[in-house]
C-alpha cells in the first residue's frame, strides 16, 4: 500500500518546469480555440487496493491530456458502507495533491476517476464525472469517454415518462436506463443500458463490490486493462496511466466487450451483436500521448512514421524540417530522416504561458500565439523551411504560425501535413468545428496554399495514412480505423444529428447555471 504522507505530491502534480498542457499536442490554438479540436475525457479504475484514491489520481494525471475542464473521483468506502466523492474544476494536481486533503476523505479499495472536456453538456459542477445515483440494489457512478449519438433522442424519451435529470450530460442517461432495467445483477442492468446507446464510449462503472469496464461495439474510444505487482486489476484509457503507477499492460479491452471485476476476478461478457471494429483514427494522429500503445502499435513511432510517408509523398527541396510543437513533433522528426533535410526547433514553445482557453476574447486568443510559440530567428532567417504539423482544422492558428515564421525571416515556407484534409465533423466525443468551419470542406489545396500563405501546401495521402497504421490498404468496404472525419464514412447511425436535435439543451433553464 501507497502510503499518502510518504508519496512527494508537490513533485509528482507541481514539477517545475511543466504545465498541465505539456502532454497534450497544440492541436491549433489550444481547448477553447476557435481552431481547434478537443478531446472528450479520460477514464481510470482500480480494484482491491487500500490506496486506490492516490493511484486513481496518478493516473488521472497521467491522463490530463485528455481533459483539463474538470476532474472527479469517486470510492467505495467498504468499511463504511458508502460512496466517497471529490469532483471539481480544474486540474488534477490543483484539486488531489496532498496537501488538498481531497485523498484523505476519499477512502476504500475501489476507485474510478474522470478527467473531462465537456462536448456534451456545460461546464459547470453538476457535469463533472464520475456522476452517481442510488439505484435499488445498491449505488452506481459511472465515469465515461466518448459521446452518444442517441443520448437527445433516449432523453426525450425518459421524460415524457417521467425521469428527473440533474445533469445536462448524455452520460446521465446510462444512469436513468440501468434504473429501470427489470435485472436482477447490476452488471445485467447495466448491459441493458449500453444495448440502447449509439455512438462511441469506454465505460467505467463503480458498484458497492464491482469495478464494470465496458467499450462500444465499434470499439471508438479506447480502453486497456493493466495489473499492479500484487494483481489487483487496473482499467484506464491509455497505457501512459498504466506507467505511471507501476502496473503491467494485460490487454486490450475488446469492442464491444464489458469486463466485470470483483473480489474472484475478471469475468468477460460480449453481450453485443458482433459489428466491424473501427478504433477512432484521432487516437494515432493527435489525441494520445506519444508514450502510450494504441492496440499493439506505438503512439511515437505511428506519427514518426506518418512524417516519413509525408516526405515521401510531396518531397521539396528544403534546409530545414521545423514542428509546429508538441504534435507536429515526431512527424517532422520522421520527415527529416526521410528527406535528409535536417530539423530543427524553428517555433519554440512556452511551456510557462496561461492556457489559451482563458482568453475571453478571439483578440486575446490571437495575441497569446505570440507568447505561446516564438520563432528561432537565427535558425530561420533565409531559410526554405518545411513546416510539419499533425492536422489542420479551421486554419486560423496555421495562418499565424506561417506569418511569424515569415517575419522572422524564413524564404520560403513548404507546409507539410501528417494526416489527410479534415472534411467532416466528428459526433464520437471529438469537439470539433462544423463542416462549414472546417477550412478543408470549403477550400481546395490550392485554395487552403493561398489562405495560408505558403510556397507549396500537401497532405499525407489517405493510403500512405494507412500505411503509416501499419494496416496496409484501407478496406473501403469495412474500414479498419474510424476515418469519417477524411472520409464521411460514418460507422455508426447519427440519430441526434438526423433529428437536428444535437445542438438542443431540452433541459430546465435551472440547470444551465
Amino acid at each position: 500500500m501507497a502510503n499518502l504522507d510518504a508519496l512527494d505530491w508537490p513533485e509528482v502534480f507541481n514539477e517545475p518546469g511543466l504545465d498541465d498542457d505539456d502532454f497534450r499536442p497544440d492541436f491549433e490554438d489550444g481547448p477553447d480555440s476557435k481552431d481547434g479540436m478537443r478531446h472528450k475525457c479520460g477514464v481510470f479504475g482500480v480494484f482491491g487496493r487500500d490506496d486506490a484514491a492516490v493511484l486513481t489520481a496518478l493516473g488521472l494525471h497521467a491522463l490530463q491530456h485528455r481533459g483539463q475542464e474538470a476532474c472527479g473521483i469517486v470510492t467505495f468506502d467498504d468499511k463504511g458502507g458508502t460512496f466517497r466523492s471529490e469532483r471539481h474544476m480544474g486540474l488534477v494536481g490543483d484539486n488531489f495533491a496532498h496537501d488538498s486533503g481531497a485523498i484523505n476523505r476519499l477512502p476504500g479499495r475501489m476507485a474510478i476517476g474522470h478527467n473531462r472536456y465537456s462536448t456534451s453538456g456545460r461546464v459547470v459542477h453538476r457535469n463533472i464525472q464520475p456522476i452517481y445515483a442510488d439505484l435499488a440494489h445498491g449505488g452506481l457512478a459511472v465515469a465515461h469517454n466518448g459521446n452518444l449519438t442517441n443520448a437527445r433522442a433516449i432523453h426525450r424519451e425518459l421524460v415524457m415518462n417521467g425521469a428527473i435529470f440533474q445533469s445536462t450530460m448524455d452520460t446521465e442517461v446510462v444512469l436513468q436506463l440501468t434504473a429501470r432495467s427489470k435485472r436482477n445483477r447490476i452488471e445485467d442492468r447495466f448491459v441493458d443500458a449500453l444495448r440502447q446507446l449509439e455512438g462511441g464510449y469506454a465505460f467505467i462503472a463503480l458498484t458497492n463490490d464491482k469495478l464494470i469496464g465496458a467499450r462500444d461495439p465499434w470499439g471508438l474510444r479506447p480502453l486497456v486493462l493493466g495489473a499492479l505487482e500484487d494483481g489487483s486489476p487496473v482499467l484506464c484509457s491509455e497505457t501512459c496511466a498504466l506507467d505511471a503507477i507501476g502496473a503491467s499492460f494485460v490487454r486490450n479491452i475488446e469492442a464491444g466487450e464489458v469486463v466485470v471485476i470483483d473480489k474472484d476476478g475478471v469475468e468477460s461478457l460480449t453481450p453485443f451483436p458482433t459489428v466491424h471494429s473501427s478504433p477512432c483514427v484521432f487516437e494515432y494522429v493527435y489525441f494520445a500521448r506519444p508514450d502510450s500503445i494504441m492496440h499493439g502499435q506505438s503512439v511515437y513511432e505511428t506519427r514518426r512514421r506518418f512524417g516519413r510517408i509525408l516526405a515521401a509523398e510531396s518531397h521539396v527541396d528544403a534546409d530545414i524540417v521545423c514542428p509546429v510543437p508538441d504534435g507536429g513533433n515526431p512527424a517532422a522528426l520522421g520527415y527529416a530522416e526521410a528527406s535528409s533535410v535536417p530539423f530543427g526547433f524553428g517555433i519554440i514553445r512556452n511551456h510557462y504561458v496561461g492556457r489559451t482557453f482563458i482568453q475571453p476574447t478571439q483578440t486575446g486568443r490571437q495575441r497569446s500565439i505570440s507568447r505561446k510559440h516564438a520563432p528561432n530567428r537565427p535558425l530561420l532567417e533565409g531559410k526554405r523551411v518545411v513546416l510539419v504539423d499533425d492536422s489542420i482544422v479551421r486554419g486560423n492558428t496555421s495562418q499565424r504560425i506561417v506569418q511569424m515564421i515569415r517575419d522572422a525571416g524564413a524564404s520560403e515556407i513548404h507546409f507539410r501535413v501528417a494526416s489527410p484534409p479534415i472534411k467532416h465533423p466528428d459526433f464520437y466525443g471529438i469537439d470539433m468545428p462544423s463542416k462549414e468551419e472546417l477550412i478543408a470542406s470549403s477550400m481546395s489545396i490550392e485554395q487552403m496554399k493561398r489562405y495560408l500563405k505558403v510556397d507549396s501546401l500537401s497532405f499525407i495521402s489517405l493510403p500512405g495514412f494507412y500505411e503509416a497504421l501499419g494496416v496496409g490498404k484501407r478496406n473501403d468496404g469495412a474500414p479498419q480505423f474510424a476515418d469519417h472525419c477524411f472520409t464521411g464514412d460514418y460507422p455508426t447511425r447519427l440519430v441526434d444529428r438526423d433529428h437536428d436535435m444535437a445542438s438542443k439543451e431540452q433541459q430546465l433553464s435551472l440547470l444551465d447555471d
